[in-house]
């Protein structure tokens, strides 16, 4: 719904795959637990959201 609102701020009617990877920090930053392990390795949920966003294959 986030990448909907933002492809209408830029005056679109459809989402593209950049209205998904402009909000999908803020979005699903707060939904990551990093565990005691990952914070020692210095590993956040920012780094695991970007992570994800750069393997996802755009279509």
């Amino acid at each position: 719904m986030a990448a909907r609102g933002m492809a209408l701020l830029r005056r679109r009617g459809y989402v593209v795959p950049d209205d998904v990877r402009s909000i999908a920090q803020d979005v699903l930053r707060h939904r990551i637990a990093v565990s005691y392990e990952a914070e020692a390795e210095e590993i956040t949920s920012e780094y695991i959201v970007k992570e994800i966003l750069n393997r996802i294959e755009v279509p």
